[in-house]
């Protein structure tokens, strides 16, 4: 009967541990998910309603540590690396948006979560619009944060199409030209795409990006993200003929993507909110923290 009885428990134990949302402390954690040959390091902390936050190119889920803090007492956030970036693995050939969208969904759905609500800036804007699309009973609201949506509207018009040279920069020769001189070329980045460079991205967090890009296959990896823009207007152009009607919060900068994010983002969802922030360039979380945290941590609730 004790036997039993010992059994019953430790089964109702294991019944509520994988019926309830996981819970983690309030500082991130590291972890890794594997699935389909592919391992996916992701940050995780706090509890409670499900928030996933996708970073965008030259950078990595390093870059949202500051949001998080801001979320994880009141939220379970989840803030992975794409595929071939930060510390998940590099793909032996492009991943289009929605594929990347497919990984997070995978990781998700491995942490028992039904729903969840998006943030995504630059190329995680566009993951985060292939996961709402694809997955869209399982997303209750998004947020895009500067960048565009490729074959959407006038897309080719965007204000970071004026460096279309970047677009088209991969293969042997370009990957030779970056090789050791990862920094250099990112610095085009950080800095040309700044209202500001001096309110860019921070020292230290350059030197671990260029780190972080630097190894074997990872600045492949990297351009491999523009290659696969003609294969993602495709996909886009389809998701976009049935629009999303969940709440979409557009937070774009005044000197980058402007009105013409939020103006995309009324062709393929229904309950859009559009904030243009005052003398921002591209890199919102570092240049207009103080105005894009706190709405973030709003429309999250």
């Amino acid at each position: 009967m004790r036997s039993f009885i010992l059994s019953l428990l430790r089964a109702l134990m294991l019944c509520a541990l994988f019926s309830s949302p996981a819970a983690f402390a309030d500082a991130p954690q590291s972890r890794f998910f594997e699935s389909g040959g592919n391992r996916i390091h992701y940050l995780v902390a706090g509890k409670g309603d499900p928030v996933v936050l996708l970073h965008g190119y030259a950078q990595t889920s390093h870059m949202w540590r500051p949001l998080i803090d801001k979320l994880a007492q009141d939220h379970l956030v989840i803030a992975p690396d794409l595929r071939g970036f930060g510390q998940s693995s590099i793909p032996k050939e492009g991943v289009t948006k929605a594929q990347m969208a497919r990984d997070v969904h995978a990781l998700v759905a491995s942490l028992g979560l039904k729903s969840v609500k998006l943030v995504g800036h630059d190329i995680g804007l566009m993951v985060a619009y292939a996961y709402a699309a694809q997955y869209r009973n399982e997303v209750s609201k998004i947020a895009l944060l500067d960048a565009f949506l490729p074959g959407v509207g006038k897309w080719q018009d965007v204000w970071l199409m004026r460096d279309l040279w970047h677009f088209h920069f991969y293969g042997p020769t370009p990957l030779a030209l970056v090789k050791g001189r990862e920094r250099i070329y990112f610095e085009h980045f950080w800095n040309d795409f700044a209202a500001d460079p001096k309110r860019s991205i921070p020292e230290a967090d350059r030197k671990l990006y260029a780190a972080a890009y630097a190894r074997e296959g990872g600045m492949r990896a990297g351009f491999e993200v523009f290659r696969a823009f003609e294969q993602d207007a495709k996909d886009f152009a389809g998701f976009a003929k049935t629009p999303l009607t969940i709440p979409m919060l557009v937070l774009s900068g005044e000197k980058a993507s402007g009105q013409v994010l939020i103006d995309q983002a009324k062709l393929v969802d229904t309950r859009v909110e559009g904030v243009i922030v005052p003398g921002a360039g591209h890199w919102l979380m570092e240049e207009a923290p103080a105005v894009v945290m706190p709405r973030l941590v709003a429309f999250l609730r």
